[in-house]
């Protein structure tokens, strides 16, 4: 119960649900970039360096950190869907990465649009609850 002169506590905002969902895919992609690197270690002819491989799965996990830590804002955004891109590139060297990178991508898809739409609902149930409560 409020008083009379006291002002309603402020309604903490939610997190977004685009930012949040599209975080977790790209966090799981560090550990698939991580775990693709450990196949190509073991299929690598004998005597083949292995610092290339170790240099595209830190750059590749690097992405997906940097995207992970943007996705609220557009640069996130399109930073995320390059690495989906790269992902599925990446079965040039792997054929199973393009199975994989598509699965990955049809995730980063549905983590925009439905995240997009909790975000949309979200702010108009509020909305309807601050003109209601008015």
């Amino acid at each position: 119960m409020t008083t009379s002169g006291s002002a309603a506590p402020a309604r903490k905002k939610p997190r977004s649900a685009r930012g949040m969902f599209c975080s977790a895919v790209l966090t799981f992609e560090i550990f698939v970039v991580v775990f693709a690197a450990l196949v190509a270690f073991g299929l690598r002819e004998p005597g083949t360096s292995v610092g290339p491989i170790w240099a595209v799965a830190g750059v590749g996990a690097l992405l997906c950190l940097v995207a992970a830590a943007l996705v609220r804002r557009t640069a996130g955004l399109w930073l995320g869907s390059l690495v989906q891109v790269l992902l599925i590139a990446s079965g040039a060297v792997l054929p199973t990465m393009y199975i994989v990178g598509v699965v990955f991508a049809a995730l980063w898809v549905a983590a925009i649009v439905l995240g997009r739409r909790i975000d949309t609902e979200r702010a108009e149930r509020t909305a309807l609850e601050d003109k209601l409560s008015a």
